[in-house]
């Protein structure tokens, strides 16, 4: 088995609180330069694509750098989700970095409490370098606020369009709207969490069919959503992929969606997987 992407949280710190995310309640913590060394040569055989990202905005971390060029020398090509008050600051680092294959830009950030920018000078930052990427990297501005805080996107829009006043062109991948840069729109959903209302056992994910994810203290979670580690199948610093991916817990979630069925409390309470029902 290979997977389409393995999700690896170089940290579960970010230096902004969004209404849409839920956060962590798990200790802060930010993988050092070994451990990643680590986590990426067993993580090789099993993807090509690696996101440096679960909980957390990757941007923060100290080490980004390095990680980029270390994850490169192993060959994956790396994808960064990020909220995008931080690229202004890395641009010429990230457009520099051969490994970095695309960047994924939430433009929804701006319902953070915190930001410490106006609306303007954060949309300015993000376009810029959306700008400054096309024909080098791939880059996706997402809007998946579809019935939740979508009042601004009207002025969000109009910034992009002065921004790219280019033809935009509807696409497999979303509206592209320069040179591999794209738009994408998606619905609010509600995170998956313990205490939310069972939606019943019939469920589908891809979880453990095309991705995994791996939290910054090695614990293996099925998807990219399990943001407090409900479902650890095993940790990576401890124990090989393989015997993690052949457990009966791991097995047992996979079968369960083959059926069309949830064998995790977690899952039967996951918006998001709703959506593949």
């Amino acid at each position: 088995m290979r997977f389409a992407k393995v999700y690896l949280e170089i940290s579960n710190l970010c230096n902004l609180r969004c209404a849409f995310c839920p956060g962590t309640k798990r200790p802060p913590r930010v993988l050092e330069e070994a451990e990643f060394s680590e986590l990426i040569k067993k993580l090789r055989p099993w993807t090509d694509y690696l996101y440096f990202h679960l909980m957390g905005e990757p941007l923060c971390h100290p080490k980004l750098e390095r990680f980029l060029e270390l994850a490169g020398n192993e060959g994956f090509k790396v994808i960064l989700t990020t909220n995008g008050s931080l690229l202004a600051k890395h641009q010429n680092m990230l457009l520099a970095a051969p490994a970095l294959h695309k960047v994924n830009i939430s433009l929804h950030a701006f319902e953070a409490n915190d930001l410490t920018m106006s609306f303007e000078d954060y949309l300015a930052g993000c376009f810029t370098f959306g700008r400054a990427a096309e024909g080098s990297k791939l880059v996706t501005y997402r809007l998946w606020n579809q019935g939740g805080a979508d009042e601004k996107n009207r002025d969000i829009l109009k910034a992009m369009h002065d921004a790219f006043p280019g033809q935009w062109a509807a696409e497999r991948r979303g509206t592209r709207i320069g040179q591999r840069v794209y738009l994408e729109y998606g619905d609010k959903f509600d995170w998956p969490d313990l205490s939310a209302p069972d939606g019943g056992e019939k469920v589908f994910c891809y979880g453990l069919r095309d991705q995994i994810g791996v939290l910054c203290d090695g614990t293996v979670v099925p998807c990219c959503l399990d943001h407090e580690g409900d479902i650890p199948l095993g940790n990576l610093f401890e124990e090989d992929l393989q015997s993690i991916l052949a457990s009966h817990r791991a097995s047992a979630i996979y079968q369960g969606f083959s059926s069309g069925k949830a064998a995790e409390e977690l899952c039967r309470r996951c918006g998001y997987a709703r959506r593949f029902g």
